[in-house]
């Protein structure tokens, strides 16, 4: 199962060059890094990046993660990956943009 991070353009920088992360702001605040799955994504997109241009989707295996990766209760009662580790640059499947296209954050139609 993938499962999916945005990032700014500056913090998937910051991940290729320096191979590892602890996430964004809110991911340092709360001790994990957020994750979504390919139904929770736009939502994600739409609450915490409303308006946002230069974002970057990034895909991971949820499997690949171990037990670092839990669910947990979230907004809504739905359960959201959390990964309890540093985020890896080889840890990610791909990266493609997430433009934004009038108000609205396209994603690929490839996410499964």
């Amino acid at each position: 199962m993938l499962i999916y991070k945005i990032f700014r353009a500056d913090e998937w920088a910051a991940l290729e060059a320096d191979g590892e992360t602890l996430g964004a702001p809110v991911d340092l605040a709360d001790g994990f890094v957020h994750f979504s799955t390919s139904e929770q994504a736009a939502e994600t997109a739409a609450k915490h990046f409303a308006g946002a241009d230069n974002l970057v989707l990034l895909a991971i295996d949820a499997d690949s993660l171990g037990d670092a990766l839990k669910w947990e209760v979230s907004r809504g009662g739905a359960l959201f990956p959390h990964l309890y580790r540093v985020l890896r640059r080889s840890d990610v499947l791909w990266a493609k943009p997430l433009p934004l296209v009038d108000g609205a954050h396209q994603f690929p139609e490839d996410m499964a």
